[in-house]
């Protein structure tokens, strides 16, 4: 392997508060809740290491009420999924006028769009599968593209509510009856599951997840539900084509702070079996997560990373 491990970054300098007054925004009604409170208490612990004043917010109705009442210099958004990574909190961020981290509206609502996304993939030339929407009624009544297919929500992460159909003998997916009136159908790609954090101009290394099945909710965030090979243990092409990939994304995209971008790759057909899935505004801090452990790799600890995105934080983003 070669070009894997790169010097150290350090965390951009302290800004001028030495103690800011950080809001770590965290739960919120979304299908991912559970996720996003154990990501905020693991960043509020980072913070507090990081020598800020941290203030623990569970994102309800009267939000904007509490921000007022707080007034804190910035906010770390630790939410995930709707409301907080599609750009609502963002655009209540920006009516308050308060700094906050990671994406803002536009990137935000465009990147949780699944369908969207890709159309922005296409247009600067990084390679997908085939997808279309379709009514969840036409998809659980027929298959409404050819096997193998993967039918999921085309505006929740972390693997929501994912169907995988391998077979056309199967019949087509009974979808539960919490997924919404359109989903998006893609064509399944086959292969190896790697992912390339970017932070800020830079992207930093490549995983590669191994699982037993596929990469769902529970592999993401259970431990041991997934095993982190980092950096991958893939063709130099290969790793280079993501590193240069996830940040031509992130910049297509309009993303801040950091994002994580995902891809599928089938080894049998070298580079050309290389696709991208989706880029993730809002990626993971729990103890299982890939961008604080690729940001580790890289020789940021998990305080500077999360001290970075603080400093990093702003309105107009």
């Amino acid at each position: 392997m070669t070009g894997r491990k790169r010097p150290a970054q350090k965390a951009v300098g302290m800004s001028s508060r030495a103690n800011p007054k950080v809001v770590v925004l965290m739960g919120g009604p979304s299908a991912e809740r559970e996720v996003s409170l154990s990501s905020g208490r693991e960043c509020a612990a980072a913070l507090r290491a990081a020598e800020c004043d941290v203030i623990e917010v569970d994102a309800g109705p009267d939000l904007a009420t509490r921000l007022t009442q707080i007034a804190p210099d910035a906010v770390f958004n630790a939410l995930h999924g709707r409301w907080g990574e599609d750009g609502a909190v963002q655009g209540l961020l920006e009516w308050l006028r308060i700094p906050y981290t990671h994406s803002g509206i536009l990137a935000s609502a465009l990147t949780l769009d699944k369908e969207r996304t890709k159309d922005i993939y296409r247009a600067v030339g990084l390679p997908v599968v085939d997808s279309i929407l379709a009514d969840a009624d036409d998809v659980r009544a027929r298959h409404v593209m050819s096997p193998p297919y993967v039918v999921k929500p085309y505006n929740e992460g972390s693997s929501v509510g994912i169907y995988i159909v391998q077979d056309a003998a199967n019949g087509p997916p009974q979808l539960s009856d919490d997924m919404p009136a359109r989903v998006m159908v893609e064509t399944y790609a086959p292969g190896r599951e790697l992912t390339v954090t970017v932070m800020g101009d830079r992207a930093l290394t490549v995983t590669d997840i191994i699982t037993d099945g596929w990469y769902d909710y529970h592999a993401k965030y259970a431990p041991g539900g997934s095993r982190h090979v980092v950096p991958a243990d893939i063709p130099t092409q290969i790793f280079d084509a993501c590193m240069d990939y996830a940040l031509r994304a992130h910049r297509a995209l309009g993303c801040r702070g950091i994002s994580r971008t995902d891809f599928r790759w089938d080894e049998s057909r070298g580079l050309d079996g290389l696709i991208l899935l989706e880029t993730n505004t809002q990626p993971g801090m729990t103890p299982t997560s890939l961008a604080p452990e690729q940001a580790a790799h890289v020789g940021i600890s998990f305080p500077e990373l999360c001290r970075w995105l603080v400093e990093d934080a702003s309105c107009d983003r």
